[in-house]
C-alpha cells in the first residue's frame, strides 16, 4: 500500500512546482492528501467515508453492504442513541433522534433546555447501514460517536450554539417546517465542507454555481454516482483531506473534530477487545472529514491512552421527532431545496443503477415487492483484497457528460408551467418552450450536456418569474415541489412516548386523524354527549402547554366557576408533533407536566405574587387539585410580603378579585392561604403606599391598583383583625408631587371621609380658575381615572371635571390642550374609558332637543348647608313618600344605629332629633337614591 499511490505523488508535486512560485508549501499539501489517503485504505479496519444526504454514498453504500455483509457496523452518531433506532420501523422518513434536556447539572443554566438531533433520511448512507444491521441476523450496529452529554460538555462555554456543526445560515427566505428541529445542536453523519471561505468562493466561482450544494452535485455527485467502490473511497478520503488541510484559522473547530476522533477509535477498539470480532468483519461509518485523521489514536493499532472524561449528572431524555428537508437545510446551512433534489437524484440512481437499497422492516411506504426484490440481490459478490491506484485515472479524465434526456426535460417544463398556473402566474405553452430551451443553454454555459435540477431551477425562474409573485410561493419553491417536495417525517404511533400516546388515546372520541399534518376542526357538544368533557378538559390543558395554534378554541371559554355547554377547536396535532413528542420528555401524562411548570413558575427566581395566584388559577381550572392550589396559595403568600416594589400590583388585584368571588360562589368558607394572602396584603400596601405616591418608578395605575385592593378587601380584611388606622395612616403620611397621584390621593381622601365631594369639586375648581396649572389638567384627571378602580362611585365626578373642562375653557386654550387630554387618557385610562362612556351616556340627555332644557346636575340649587334647620322632610319628592309609607327598614336601621324619634312627622324635624343630624351630615346615600328614583 505504500507505493499505490506513488505515481500519483509525483504527478501532483510536478503540477505543484509548475503552478506555484513557492512550491514547497503546496507540494507538502497535495503529498500530505495522497499519504492521507493512503493511510486510510491500508488501514485493517474498513473505513466507507461518507457525505451526508449523499445519493452518491447511498448507493455505494448499498453496494458495499451487499458485498462485504459485515458482521459489525460502527456508526459515527452519539452512542447513547442506540436503543431509539429501531423505532425507525414505525416512522415515516425523515425523522430525526433526539436527545433533550430541560434540568441541567454540570452545565450554565442559561442554555436550558439542552437539545441535540440527527436527522435521517431515506437517501443517506446511515440509514442503509442501519437498515442493514437492524434487517440482517447475527449483525451487531454499535454506536461511536461521543455521547450527548460529551457534546455539550466539548462547547466553550460562553454559548451552547458554537457547537457542532458550525452551520451557515441557509440560502433564501425561511418555508414552512423549518423550524421542526427548534435551536437544536445537529449532529450531522458525515459533514463534508470546506471550512476555508476563500475555497469554497474559488470552487463556486470556477465551477459557473451559485450554493456550495449545487457545486457537489455537479462535481462528486454526478461523477461518483456510477464508479466503482475503491474510486468511490479514494476520492472521498481524497476530498476529505483537502478540506481539513485549508480550514486555517479554524482551531477550535479542528480541536473538537479531533477530540471526536480519539474518542471514536477508542470506542472501536474497545468493542473489538470486548467482543472478540474480526476486524475484517467490520465496516466504521464515519464522515470522510474523519476518514483522514492524524490522531495518534487513529487505526487498530493506535495509541490507547485516551480517557474518556465521565458524564454530568443530567438526566437525558430520548426520542424520535419529526423532521423535514427543510428542516435539515436550515439547520445545518445548505441550499434550499438541495435535500429534495439529492431525494429525487437517489431514486433516479437507484432505477438507473438497479442497486437495491435497504429499507427497515415495516418501514412506513415500503413494498412486498422491493423486499423480495431486495433478497433475491442479497448476492455476496467477490471482494478485492488489492487495492489499486483509481485517484490517477479518475482525476486525469475529463467527466463524462450524460446525454440529454429530453423526455425528463420536456416533463419538468410541462410540469412547472402548471403548478405556476394554479399559483396565480400567468404562465403559457410559450413559457415551457423557453424554460427547456433555457435549461439547456445554461447547462452549455457551466459545462455540461445535460441540464441539472439547479439549471432547470434557474431557468424557470428567468422564464416565468416576472416582476412579482402572486401567491405566496415563488418558482424556485415551485420548482422544489415538483422535484420532491419538502418531505416532512412522521412518527409512528408505537414511537411515541407514553404522554403523546396517552394524548392521542383520550382524544379518540373525536374521531380525527391526529397524527396528519394540517388544521381539523373538532365539534365538542358537551351538553349532549357528557363524555367528553373529558376531551375538553384535556384541549385545554394542551392549549397551555404547546405552541399558538397545536389547539386554538373557535366557540367556548374556560373560566373560574362555569362549566362548558359546547366547543369548537381547530387541532394541529400533526404539525406539532415535535413539541408534544418533547411534553413527553418531562412526565407521563399532561396534568403531570402542567403541575411541574406551575411548580417550577411559582418556585423560580424569577417568581412574583401575581405569578402565583395565576398558578392557582391554573390549577383550579385545569387540574381541579384543591390541595396543589393551596400549596400555590401558600407560596403566593410568602411572595408577596418579600417584595419591595408595586409593579405587578394590578395584576395582583385583578387575580384576587377573581379569585375571591370563585371561592365565595363555590366554597362555604374561604381558603386559609386566600385569607392569610387579604390580610398580608392589606398590611403590606398600607407599608408600601406612602413610598408609592412619591416613587417615580411607581406609575399611577400601580398605585391605584394597590388602593383599589385595600378598599375593595377592606372589609374581609378588617373582619380578619386588620386596624383601618393602619390605612388612615398611610394615607396621611402620602404626600405625592405629581398631578396625576395628587388626584389619585384626593379620590382616597374622600373615600375614608377626609375629604368630602364638596371640597374636591371645589379644588378641581381651582385647577380649572388658574391658568398656570391648565396645562396639567389632563394629568390630573387621568389620576381621577385610574381612581375609578379603587372608588367607583367617583365616576359621576369624573365626568363632570371633564364636562367642565369642555364648557369652561375657551378654544385658544382648549384646542392645543385636547391632544395631550386624549393621548393622556388613553395611556393611562384606558380600561376605564367604557366606565365613563356608560355613566355620560345615562347622565346627558339623549336627543337634541332635549339638551337645550338639560341642566347638569353639578349645576343643580346646593343643598341647605349643615346646622340649617331644615323646613321640612330631610329629602323631597319621591324618597319622602318612599320612606314615609314603608317606614320599617329606615326604623330598623335606626333602632341599629341608637336612634330615637319619629322621623315621619310632616312637621319640622326638630334639630335635636339624632336622625336629622345623621341625615344632614351624611347626605349623598338619599340624594343618590333620589337620583336614582328620579331617573
Amino acid at each position: 500500500m505504500t507505493h499505490t499511490f506513488d505515481a500519483l505523488r509525483s504527478q501532483l508535486l510536478d503540477a505543484a512546482a509548475a503552478m506555484s512560485d513557492t512550491p514547497d508549501a503546496l507540494s507538502g499539501i497535495l503529498s500530505g492528501i495522497v499519504d492521507d489517503v493512503g493511510r486510510a485504505l491500508a488501514e485493517p479496519l474498513e473505513i466507507f467515508p461518507v457525505c451526508h444526504h449523499s445519493p452518491a454514498s447511498a448507493i455505494a453504500m448499498a453496494r458495499r453492504l451487499r458485498e462485504k455483509q459485515p458482521k459489525v457496523i460502527y456508526l459515527e452518531l452519539c452512542e447513547d442513541m442506540t436503543p431509539l433506532l429501531t423505532e425507525l420501523r414505525n416512522c415515516k422518513l425523515p425523522v430525526a433522534v433526539q436527545a433533550f434536556a430541560s434540568e441541567l447539572d454540570g452545565f450554565p443554566q442559561e442554555w436550558s433546555p439542552l437539545s441535540v438531533v440527527a436527522p435521517i433520511t431515506e437517501a443517506s448512507a446511515e440509514y442503509q447501514a442501519i437498515a442493514y444491521a437492524l434487517d440482517t441476523p447475527g449483525v451487531e450496529l454499535v454506536l461511536v460517536d461521543r455521547s450527548t452529554d460529551h457534546v455539550f460538555q466539548w462547547q466553550p462555554r460562553k454559548d451552547k450554539a458554537a457547537g457542532e456543526p458550525a452551520a451557515e445560515p441557509a440560502e433564501g427566505e425561511p418555508v414552512e417546517g423549518a423550524e421542526l428541529h427548534g435551536d437544536a445542536v445537529g449532529v450531522e453523519i458525515g459533514d463534508l465542507r470546506p471550512r476555508f471561505a476563500e475555497l469554497e468562493q474559488h470552487l463556486l466561482h470556477h465551477g459557473k454555481v451559485r450554493h456550495w450544494s449545487e457545486w457537489w452535485d455537479q462535481f462528486v455527485e454526478q461523477p461518483l454516482g456510477d464508479a466503482d467502490y475503491d474510486t468511490y473511497r479514494q476520492v472521498m478520503v481524497l476530498i476529505g483531506s483537502l478540506f481539513r488541510r485549508l480550514a486555517p484559522g479554524a482551531h477550535d473547530r479542528v480541536a473538537s473534530d479531533e477530540e471526536r476522533e480519539r474518542y471514536m477509535w477508542t470506542r472501536m477498539r474497545q468493542h473489538l477487545a470486548a467482543s472478540g470480532a474480526d476486524s475484517a468483519d467490520c465496516l466504521y461509518v464515519c464522515g470522510a472529514f474523519h476518514a483522514a485523521s492524524h490522531v495518534a489514536e487513529f487505526g487498530l493499532h493506535g495509541d490507547d491512552s485516551y480517557e474518556i472524561s465521565p458524564r454530568t449528572a443530567t438526566k437525558w431524555h430520548h426520542g424520535l421527532i419529526p423532521s423535514s428537508h427543510s428542516a435539515i437545510e436550515a439547520q445545518f446551512g445548505l441550499a434550499s431545496g438541495s435535500v429534495s433534489i439529492a431525494a429525487a437524484v437517489f431514486a433516479k440512481s437507484v432505477t438507473r443503477t438497479g442497486v437495491v437499497p435497504y429499507r427497515l422492516e415495516g418501514q412506513q411506504g415500503s413494498s412486498a415487492a422491493g423486499k423480495k426484490k431486495a433478497k433475491a440481490a442479497a448476492v455476496v459478490s467477490p471482494v478485492s483484497q488489492q487495492v489499486a491506484d483509481r485517484l490517477s485515472g479518475f482525476l486525469a479524465r475529463p467527466p463524462v457528460l450524460d446525454a440529454l434526456d429530453e423526455d425528463e426535460l420536456l416533463g419538468w417544463s410541462v410540469e412547472i408551467v402548471r403548478l405556476a398556473r394554479r399559483n396565480g402566474y400567468l404562465s403559457s405553452t410559450a413559457d415551457a418552450i423557453a424554460v427547456f430551451e433555457t435549461s439547456i443553454l445554461l447547462a452549455g454555459m457551466r459545462g455540461r450536456a445535460r441540464p441539472t435540477p439547479y439549471d432547470f431551477q434557474d431557468a424557470a425562474v428567468t422564464c416565468i418569474e416576472k416582476e412579482s409573485v402572486p401567491g405566496r410561493r415563488d418558482v424556485r419553491r415551485l420548482c422544489e415541489i415538483m422535484l420532491g417536495g419538502d418531505r416532512v417525517g412522521q412518527v409512528g404511533y408505537d414511537s411515541l412516548p407514553p404522554l403523546a400516546r396517552d394524548v392521542h388515546d383520550r382524544l379518540a372520541p373525536l374521531n380525527l386523524k391526529l397524527e396528519q399534518r394540517g388544521v381539523q376542526r373538532a365539534l365538542l357538544d358537551i351538553a349532549g354527549d357528557p363524555a367528553l368533557a373529558r376531551c375538553s378538559d384535556l384541549l385545554w390543558i394542551l392549549r397551555h402547554l404547546l405552541p399558538h395554534g397545536a389547539a386554538r378554541p373557535i366557540m367556548g371559554q374556560r373560566r373560574l366557576g362555569e362549566k362548558p355547554i359546547q366547543e369548537s377547536w381547530d387541532l394541529a396535532l400533526g404539525t406539532h408533533q415535535r413539541e408534544l413528542i418533547e411534553l413527553g420528555y418531562e412526565g407521563i401524562t399532561v396534568e403531570q407536566v402542567l403541575e411541574q411548570r406551575l411548580r417550577r413558575a411559582v418556585w423560580g427566581p424569577q417568581a412574583t405574587a401575581a405569578v402565583a395566584l395565576g398558578a392557582v388559577e391554573d390549577a383550579t381550572l385545569y387540574l381541579r387539585s384543591r390541595r396543589f392550589a393551596d400549596e400555590l396559595g401558600a407560596r403566593a403568600v410568602d411572595l408577596l410580603a418579600a417584595e419591595r416594589t408595586v409593579d405587578d400590583a394590578p395584576e395582583v388585584l385583578r387575580r384576587a378579585r377573581r379569585l375571591l368571588a370563585h371561592y365565595r360562589a363555590t366554597e362555604p368558607v374561604l381558603p386559609a392561604w386566600l385569607e392569610s394572602f387579604v390580610k398580608a396584603g392589606y398590611a403590606h400596601y398600607c407599608t408600601l403606599l406612602p413610598n408609592a405616591f412619591v416613587d417615580a418608578e411607581s406609575g399611577t395605575r400601580q398605585v391605584a391598583a394597590m388602593l383599589g385592593f385595600l378598599f375593595s378587601m377592606e372589609s374581609l380584611a378588617l373582619s380578619l383583625g386588620c386596624d383601618r388606622a393602619q390605612l388612615e395612616l398611610a394615607v396621611a403620611q402620602s404626600h405625592p408631587t405629581t398631578p396625576a397621584k395628587t388626584a389619585l390621593l384626593w379620590a382616597a381622601q374622600q373615600q375614608l371621609g377626609i375629604l368630602t365631594r364638596a371640597e374636591l369639586r371645589e379644588r378641581t375648581e381651582q385647577l380649572l380658575d388658574n391658568p398656570l396649572v391648565l396645562p396639567a389638567y389632563p394629568h390630573y384627571l387621568s389620576g381621577f381615572v385610574q381612581a375609578l378602580e379603587p372608588v367607583p362611585a367617583l365616576t359621576g365626578f369624573v365626568v363632570e371635571a371633564i364636562s367642565k373642562a369642555f364648557a369652561r375653557l375657551p378654544d385658544p386654550i382648549l384646542l392645543p390642550w385636547l391632544p395631550t387630554l386624549i393621548t393622556t387618557l388613553r395611556k393611562e385610562g384606558g380600561d376605564h374609558v367604557a366606565l365613563l362612556a356608560r355613566e355620560a351616556g345615562r347622565m346627558f340627555p339623549g336627543s337634541l332637543p332635549a339638551l337645550d332644557t338639560w341642566t347638569p346636575p353639578w349645576s343643580a340649587p346646593a343643598a341647605a348647608p349643615t346646622g340649617t334647620p331644615p323646613t321640612g322632610p330631610a329629602v323631597a319628592g319621591p324618597l319622602a313618600t318612599l320612606l314615609t309609607t314603608r317606614p320599617d327598614a329606615t326604623d330598623a336601621l335606626a333602632v341599629l344605629l341608637g336612634c330615637q324619634g319619629d322621623w315621619t312627622a310632616t312637621t319640622p324635624t326638630p334639630p335635636d332629633n339624632p336622625l336629622h343630624h345623621l341625615l344632614t351630615r351624611h347626605p349623598d346615600p338619599a340624594t343618590a337614591l333620589a337620583h336614582t328614583i328620579a331617573s
